[in-house]
């Protein structure tokens, strides 16, 4: 009797095996097929379980955005958990049916509707000395601007509606900052939405707003701009390249991003419009779109 009732265990245990060797299968197939549709050279990383994908994503101002997507085991039937570096994911709208390529399109479409958004903080970043962030993060809605006489002044732009009134808080000494809260009290009410936000503020603050420190610009960016490590893993494969810091930076003075060589290659290998001279790839930087040109040579 237990003989038999072991035998019928047996097989009953075989039989998952089976179906979960199967679904395994199925889920692999699947995942490669998707990955394929939306296109290898988008491809950052795909764990090995096949349930977490990175892609790299550029939108119509040719910035650079990082996808990650995280599967459950039952996808397609649950929808994917997503994370990217922007200041919100909008709605993921999904179905049985849905595919990886929905989720990059719908977040091409979310990236492409905050454009202006980035825009405002580029216009920031050109005019004013930024001191926090000190390197620009697309997930981040705020600048903190130098103002002098160790004050500060920290925007919070509207995601939503770049164009309109931020909130401002400042930052520094008791008498400065009433100062400052008075002018911004006064004037606030100037503040016009055909008017870009450094017009605005040169408009409420007069010359009391300092110039760019080429200082802080110039400040070294020790984080690569595609892979935003600091250092390359130790592998084997990048062989003298293994473990090394940034070497690349973006001659652009108002940009100066830092790159590894070896990703800014593999980057400018998956835009089409990069050209190739010998040993030189000449294309545009992820985040300016200014001219780069890099050795190949520098990658091995």
């Amino acid at each position: 009797m237990n003989s038999e009732m072991e035998v019928g265990s047996k097989k009953f245990t075989d039989k998952n095996r089976c179906r979960e060797l199967a679904m395994s299968s199925s889920f692999c197939r699947r995942i490669y097929t998707e990955v394929e549709e939306v296109g290898w050279e988008h491809l950052v990383k795909l764990g090995e379980d096949l349930t977490f994908i990175r892609f790299r994503i550029m939108d119509n101002t040719r910035r650079t955005h990082i996808l990650e997507i995280t599967l459950d085991k039952s996808y397609p039937r649950s929808p994917p958990s997503v994370s990217a570096d922007v200041p919100y994911i909008s709605h993921l709208e999904w179905s049985s049916s849905s595919k990886l390529r929905d989720v990059v399109q719908q977040f091409q479409k979310h990236v492409d509707k905050l454009q202006d958004f980035w825009l405002t903080l580029d216009d920031i970043d050109r005019s004013f000395w930024v001191i926090d962030p000190k390197h620009s993060h697309h997930a981040v809605s705020y600048r903190q601007i130098k103002i002098g006489h160790d004050c500060c002044i920290v925007l919070s732009v509207n995601v939503d509606d770049p164009r309109s009134l931020p909130e401002c808080r400042f930052l520094g000494s008791d008498t400065e900052v009433n100062i400052l809260r008075d002018i911004w009290k006064q004037n606030c009410k100037k503040w016009t939405r055909e008017k870009s936000c450094p017009e605005n503020l040169l408009h409420i603050f007069g010359n009391q707003l300092p110039q760019p420190s080429h200082l802080q610009k110039n400040e070294e960016q020790v984080e690569c701009g595609i892979c935003y490590a600091q250092y390359l893993p130790t592998d084997d494969e990048l062989g003298a390249k293994s473990g090394t810091a940034t070497d690349y930076s973006c001659e652009n003075g108002n940009c100066n991003r830092a790159f590894h060589s070896v990703c800014l290659c593999d980057w400018l290998f998956s835009i089409t419009t990069t050209r190739q001279s010998f040993d030189v790839l000449f294309g545009n930087c992820p985040y300016c779109s200014d001219p780069v040109a890099v050795k190949l040579s520098m990658k091995k």
